[in-house]
C-alpha cells in the first residue's frame, strides 16, 4: 500500500465500507483516497490538517472528506486513552454511475459539492451520532439504510468547510511525499524559528521555487500557513493550560512578539486570545 496517495482496502463486492480505528495515535500521515469519508470521533482529540488549513478535533466531532481531499489526524500524544473513530467510505459511483443522480436524491446534491472542501457538522449531531453507533451491529442491508439516513441528516444540518481551497489535481506520489514532508516538518517545528530557506531545503527546492510551488497548491503563502499552525497550537494551550499567561503561550507557540501574536490571533480567530480563553 502506498502511503500517499493510498487506496482504502475493502472486501470484494463491498460498495460501502465501515471501519473502526482504535489507536493511541490515529493515522497521522497526510494522505488522500478516491473514497468519500464520513467520520465520527467517539473518543480522542488532536490536530486535523485538511488541504490548506489546520484545525482541531475532539470527542463527538463529525467530519466529511471528499474524494482525494488531503487530510491527516495527529492525535494528542499526551493522552493515555486510546482514540476511537468510526468511518464510512464510499464513492459517488459505488452503487452505480447514476445512483445519486436519481431525483429521489436531489436534496443530497449539495453534500457532494460541499465535501470537496471537507466539512465539519455543526448541528443535528445527536441524531447522526445515534445512527453511527448502530452501524457496528447492523447487517449489510441495515448498514446501507443507515448510511443513507446519515447522508440525509448531514444534508439538512449546518456545516462549515474544513479548507478554503480545492486543489483539483490528484497528487502524484512525489508531490504527495513532498507536501507531507512540508506539513509534518511545519507542525513538529512551528514553535521554533522557521526561515523560508529552511523549509525550502526540507522540500529540496530553491526558496523562490518553493514559494511558488506551495502557493499554487494551497492558495496561500507558506508564512500564512505557518501562522495558522502556530495560532492553532496557541488555542490548544489556551484551552488546556490556564496557568500560562498570554505572553507565555505566544512564545511557546512560536511568536517572539506579543503584539504580533495578538494581531495575528484576531485575524485568524476573529477574537482576542483572552476572549477565546474565556469561551
Amino acid at each position: 500500500m502506498k502511503v500517499y496517495p493510498f487506496k482504502i482496502p475493502k472486501p470484494e463486492n463491498n460498495a460501502l465500507m465501515y471501519q473502526e480505528d482504535i489507536e493511541l495515535v490515529f493515522y497521522d500521515k497526510l494522505h488522500q483516497h478516491d473514497e468519500i469519508q464520513i467520520s465520527f470521533i467517539e473518543k480522542g482529540n488532536g490536530t486535523l490538517l485538511v488541504s490548506d488549513r489546520i484545525s482541531s478535533y475532539s470527542k463527538n466531532d463529525i467530519f466529511i472528506f471528499g474524494s482525494n481531499v488531503p487530510h491527516a489526524f495527529k492525535s494528542d500524544k499526551t493522552s493515555i486513552e486510546a482514540s476511537k473513530m468510526l468511518s464510512l467510505f464510499f464513492t459517488k459511483t459505488s452503487f452505480g454511475s447514476s445512483f445519486f443522480e436519481l431525483s429521489e436524491f436531489l436534496e443530497m446534491k449539495d453534500f457532494f459539492s460541499k465535501s470537496l472542501q471537507g466539512l465539519v457538522v455543526k448541528t443535528n449531531k445527536t441524531k447522526i451520532i445515534g445512527l453511527f453507533l448502530k452501524l457496528k451491529e447492523a447487517t449489510k442491508l441495515e448498514r446501507f439504510i443507515l448510511f443513507l439516513e446519515i447522508i440525509k441528516a448531514i444534508s439538512v444540518s449546518e456545516t462549515a468547510p474544513l479548507s478554503n481551497f480545492v486543489y483539483t489535481k490528484k497528487y502524484s506520489d512525489l508531490e504527495g511525499k513532498r507536501m507531507r514532508t512540508i506539513f509534518e516538518f511545519t507542525i513538529e517545528n512551528a514553535h521554533q524559528i522557521i526561515k523560508l530557506e529552511d523549509i525550502a531545503n526540507v522540500a529540496n527546492m530553491t526558496k523562490n521555487a518553493f514559494c511558488k510551488y506551495f502557493k499554487k497548491r494551497t492558495n496561500k503563502t507558506y508564512v500564512s500557513f505557518l501562522t495558522e499552525v502556530r495560532i492553532e497550537n496557541a488555542c490548544t494551550f489556551l484551552k488546556s493550560n490556564e496557568d500560562f499567561s498570554i505572553a507565555e503561550i505566544a512564545f511557546k507557540s512560536g511568536f517572539n512578539n506579543i503584539s504580533n501574536f495578538n494581531r495575528k490571533f484576531k485575524e485568524v480567530k476573529k477574537m482576542t486570545p483572552i476572549s477565546y480563553r474565556n469561551l
